[in-house]
């Protein structure tokens, strides 16, 4: 069963950098798709980063450039690596996790099975 716990959110200002972790053990005998979600108060849930069973990462544009996602397959952890922080990147950060073989950027989240419960990034001006 996979069930993603995210860690590492937290306060930061405009400019800074923050790495998010999630723990997600996922069966790598099957096509698989990892992603960082994201949701602001009032707005819809937005898919930012996406990497699939191959190592293939694709990403958002409001995100391109500035923001990493990465695998580390050894200890089944999740990373997103944000950089240039806004004060318009504040949300609850939500890691999940589909089985599958799509994984692009546009893919809804309600394709997506498994969910954490969120993390909270602050970006202050």
């Amino acid at each position: 069963q996979v069930q993603p716990v995210e860690f590492g959110g937290g306060s930061v200002q405009t400019g800074g950098a923050l790495t998010l972790s999630c723990a997600a053990s996922v069966d790598t005998n099957q096509n698989y798709c990892l992603a960082w979600f994201r949701q602001a108060p009032g707005k819809k849930r937005e898919g930012l980063a996406f990497i699939n069973n191959h190592g293939a990462t694709m990403y958002a544009d409001s995100v391109k450039d500035r923001f990493t996602i990465s695998r580390d397959n050894v200890n089944n952890t999740l990373y997103l690596h944000m950089n240039s922080l806004r004060p318009a990147d504040s949300a609850i950060y939500y890691c999940t996790a589909r089985y599958g073989a799509a994984c692009i950027v546009g893919l809804s989240g309600d394709a997506f099975k498994y969910w954490g419960r969120g993390t909270q990034v602050t970006v202050s001006s």
